[in-house]
């Protein structure tokens, strides 16, 4: 298979867990005999750096022409001041509604041999395999804003379309899952979500009869999490409350880094990236961990170029990796640590082809 994908390494450690997962990339395609083309571009602070633009022009140029992107992460004190006119989040909002990358599936498994490596009991994690479905474009951080001095607000809205489109994405991979259905909202209060609960009860109940649906409002849904993570299997909610509550729920893991997730829209183009951030304090360091990055790899095969068996080949790799005793900085519990570059060579060494 030939396919094009543009890499954008972004900030702080992006480049480096980024080179780690096109390691991964360049070993899949060397034993499945494909030929993959891979294009840098800058985008995030380095843009803003050397173009005066979160996203310049060819990079989003590439982006669109591109099979499928994948990002490491952007942003940083320097870009973040109150009086920045510039920021990288802007561009990161605006790549993904013009890729028109609505929904953003992030799951969650915690991997048995790093059960006692989180901050929770491992009785509580041992054993949780959930995803959510976050919608990525609507919501309050797409809405009107306004800010003086003394007052400023973010409008959240969203349409039932919007609503249906994430749904029904919720809804499908519910059916390849458990069958179970979890919606959070804050219906008790918002507007915005009374109308979120009944278009994704009309939705499942006429198109997914066959999935089991619950509505958990999204302050109970945050303790639930920790509480009994177990129970969870599909969850769809929208845009803030999911970017909140997966933080939270990549903590099951055991660490941020450990967590990839998967931006898709109608087509088959999507949008690829660890859900950690730029972490600048280690940039640099060489001790970022690279599984999130590479599991993203495997999602960007999964969804983007159907190729099944390629990234199961590549989660097969991370898990063997761990039960070995891969562990980088952030999940050594005082262990020995390997280097980002090591983690990389490890995982795509472990790689098996057909």
């Amino acid at each position: 298979m030939k396919a094009s994908i543009t890499v954008l390494g972004g900030d702080g450690i992006g480049p480096e867990v980024t080179r780690e997962g096109v390691r991964a990339l360049q070993k899949v395609a060397q034993l499945y005999g494909h030929e993959f083309t891979l294009t840098e571009r800058d985008f995030g602070g380095i843009a803003i750096d050397n173009h005066s633009d979160p996203l310049p022009a060819a990079t989003l140029e590439s982006c669109l022409a591109a099979d499928a992107i994948l990002l490491g992460a952007i942003g940083g004190p320097k870009w973040s001041a109150p009086d920045a006119k510039l920021r990288p989040e802007t561009g990161l909002l605006r790549l993904r509604k013009e890729l028109g990358v609505y929904a953003n599936l992030r799951p969650v498994a915690v991997h048995p041999a790093l059960a006692d490596s989180t901050t929770l009991k491992a009785d509580v994690v041992r054993g949780v395999d959930l995803v959510f479905v976050r919608e990525l474009t609507g919501g309050i951080y797409f809405g009107a804003k306004t800010r003086s001095a003394t007052e400023a607000s973010d409008l959240c809205s969203y349409t039932a379309a919007e609503v249906e489109r994430v749904t029904r994405v919720a809804g499908r991979l519910a059916q390849k899952r458990r069958r179970k259905l979890t919606s959070i909202d804050k219906s008790n209060v918002l507007d915005t979500s009374r109308l979120w609960r009944e278009v994704v009860t009309r939705v499942m109940k006429n198109e997914f009869p066959d999935v089991a649906v619950d509505h958990i409002l999204v302050d109970a849904a945050a303790m639930h999490l920790i509480r009994r993570p177990v129970d969870f299997d599909v969850i769809v909610t929208e845009n803030m409350f999911g970017d909140i509550l997966t933080d939270e729920a990549s903590m099951l893991a055991g660490s941020l880094g450990l967590s990839p997730s998967a931006s898709l829209g109608d087509g088959k183009r999507g949008l690829y990236e660890p859900i950690h951030g730029s972490a600048p304090d280690i940039a640099g360091k060489g001790i970022a961990n690279p599984v999130g990055t590479i599991l993203s790899v495997a999602l960007l095969l999964r969804h983007s170029l159907g190729l099944e068996a390629e990234a199961r080949a590549v989660e097969t790799a991370v898990a063997t990796a761990l039960d070995q005793g891969l562990r980088t900085a952030d999940i050594a519990a005082g262990g020995k640590a390997v280097s980002t570059a090591d983690a990389g060579a490890m995982i795509a060494a472990l790689i098996a082809g057909n």
